[in-house]
């Protein structure tokens, strides 16, 4: 089996490596192939590390380019290069990349291709819960508009992930809207809900945004532009309670003193809303596994984005997702 990395495009290229190196090193029967700047990436590798390859490309894919643009033009790039190996090597299981969100969506759509019969890729996003688990937004900012039909696909294929990652037979798929009631929400809300619920998918119904974390839902579906809303708002609140929480300790005596007994409470709350430890995005939706990590992912976000394409593949989530879209086209 084998894992492609585009090294290139993100804040921290030694980062994605250093990533690369923990996870090959954890999974020896696995080969990790880095495409990018082959010096660089051979000056950041310390130690030696026989399931490594190394793949030299010329180019890079920069966020302020036009995706497409990119893509078609940049046939050097460590993202377009990474993207025809992943489509064209069998042993290849999946791939990853810190590069333009908009760049490697287009990429992967051109050169590795959809399932047939989905309309459109979803961008999965996952956030931790009150009750120490996930739940996933799709879509988180793949596809601004969106149609119900492609609603109720993006609610096919968050089943599918969650069912790998989480083990849960049905995992609970609710619609996000401004009301729990059935009959809240706009146009796009009002013909995609009996979609879903006439579906086979275990919808729970309406949910409001304030719920995302508390552990009642599995999926959350939506179209990108409420997505990405949703995802970046939870992450700001995040970084404002643990700021709020620093000053607030550091703020008195007492309160560092309390601190001392609080810190392994306060470590494992830092742990859990740190983006880091739960990998990247995954666009589903593509004949083999992309996903996108964030563009500031540290080597333990890029080793649990490894970990993340080998549940995908244990798990079996494309065939499950050709079944269910399959299904949802009779």
């Amino acid at each position: 089996m084998k894992i492609i990395i585009d090294v290139m495009g993100g804040d921290s290229p030694s980062e994605v490596v250093n990533g690369a190196i923990a996870a090959a090193q954890e999974h020896p029967e696995l080969t990790v192939v880095l495409t990018g700047d082959e010096k660089m990436i051979r000056e950041s590798i310390t130690v030696e590390v026989p399931n490594i390859a190394i793949v030299g490309t010329s180019q890079v894919i920069s966020n302020d380019e036009s995706p497409t643009m990119a893509i078609k033009t940049k046939k050097d790039s460590s993202m377009v290069v990474a993207l025809r190996m992943l489509s064209e090597d069998e042993d290849a299981i999946g791939m990853i990349s810190t590069g333009s969100t908009g760049a490697v969506l287009t990429g992967a759509s051109l050169i590795v291709g959809r399932i047939p019969g989905v309309y459109r890729p979803t961008l999965m996003s996952q956030l931790p819960t009150m009750n120490g688990g996930i739940v996933c937004i799709t879509d988180s900012g793949a596809n601004m508009d969106s149609r119900p039909e492609w609603l109720y696909q993006f609610a096919v294929m968050g089943s599918a992930y969650m069912r790998a990652v989480t083990g849960k037979d049905k995992p609970t798929v609710a619609l996000l809207n401004v009301g729990t009631e059935d009959h809240k929400g706009n146009a796009l809300i009002h013909e995609t809900f009996p979609i879903l619920k006439n579906s086979s998918l275990n919808f729970v119904g309406n949910m409001e945004a304030r719920d995302t974390l508390t552990g009642k839902y599995d999926v959350v579906v939506c179209d990108g532009y409420d997505g990405n809303i949703l995802l970046k708002g939870s992450e700001g609140a995040a970084k404002m309670v643990m700021k709020s929480l620093k000053a607030a300790i550091m703020g008195s005596f007492s309160a560092k003193i309390g601190y001392l007994f609080m810190k392994k409470a306060f470590n494992k709350l830092r742990h859990d809303m740190d983006y880091n430890n739960y990998g990247g995005a995954p666009f589903l939706g593509i004949k083999k596994p992309v996903v996108k990590s964030h563009g500031s992912s540290n080597a333990a976000a890029i080793k649990q984005s490894v970990n993340q394409l080998l549940k995908i593949k244990e798990g079996n989530v494309i065939d499950t997702i050709k079944k269910g879209i399959a299904e949802g086209a009779k």
